[in-house]
């Protein structure tokens, strides 16, 4: 498949226009490779680990959640050289998807993630310049058997902040770097926020509003789109794909 379609395509199914995202999230086709692609190696993380690992996979396109282009402009020395220097040499072209993968509503990081909790969203909260981002689903379910859940389908040991109810009736789903919306999601109504990290404060915030916040891993919550987004690419043209783990711990 070419690389100007695919990226095409992207662009189309990911929405990336709707999103108003961080600057250095460049959401798109960050930089051009071999003209075919082949093989598609997909991350969390476009650093110099997975640039290597893709190239040595075959890949000619590494799609990625976090692109190249977060830190500040700075002079190309040190790790930002050798970074762009084995991106140069592979013949990788790369694709970020930020905020647009958080929301899809098919392959999204939340929706995927809600999906692998035995969950189904009902409705949207957590607006990002007009666009909502997380997803809400209705639910009976034991605080622990949540817990349980996450540990089965991320095999990560949750941070359980457990200042809410027992019973979660209303679980709030933002992936990443979400403990700051504790305050939002208790507006959409919801007693319980499962997301990847948050700040030290944020469990004065999650005890003094009622509710319960779960962080699992801003890594691991954001692995399950990439790969529900390779699983859709295999199969809609037939590409290989390869995830390539190069977790954090964070």
């Amino acid at each position: 498949m070419q690389l100007a379609d695919l990226a095409a395509y992207l662009d189309e199914y990911l929405e990336v226009t709707r999103f108003r995202d961080s600057p250095g999230a460049m959401n798109g086709l960050q930089a051009e490779g071999r003209p075919e692609v082949r093989r598609a190696a997909l991350a969390v993380d476009a650093c110099l680990a997975t640039i290597e690992a893709a190239a040595a996979s075959g890949a000619d396109l590494l799609l990625v959640h976090h692109g190249l282009f977060w830190e500040p402009v700075a002079p190309l020395t040190g790790p930002r050289y050798r970074r762009l220097a084995a991106l140069m040499r592979s013949g990788l072209a790369v694709y970020s998807c930020h905020l647009p993968l958080d929301a899809h509503p098919e392959v999204g990081n939340n929706a995927v993630l809600a999906r692998l909790l035995g969950l189904s969203p009902e409705g949207r909260w957590g607006e990002v310049e007009g666009v909502p981002i997380g997803v809400w689903c209705p639910a009976g379910l034991a605080r622990q058997e949540l817990a349980e859940r996450i540990r089965r389908a991320l095999g990560v040991e949750p941070l359980v902040i457990g200042t809410g109810p027992e019973t979660c009736r209303r679980i709030g789903i933002v992936t990443g770097a979400g403990g700051t919306w504790i305050g939002r999601a208790a507006e959409a109504g919801c007693d319980t926020l499962v997301t990847g990290e948050g700040p030290h404060h944020t469990y004065f915030h999650a005890e003094e509003l009622g509710i319960n916040a779960l962080y699992a891993g801003h890594y691991a919550t954001e692995t399950v789109g990439l790969r529900a987004i390779g699983a859709h690419l295999a199969e809609r043209f037939g590409l290989e794909t390869v995830f390539l783990d190069h977790p954090t711990g964070l």
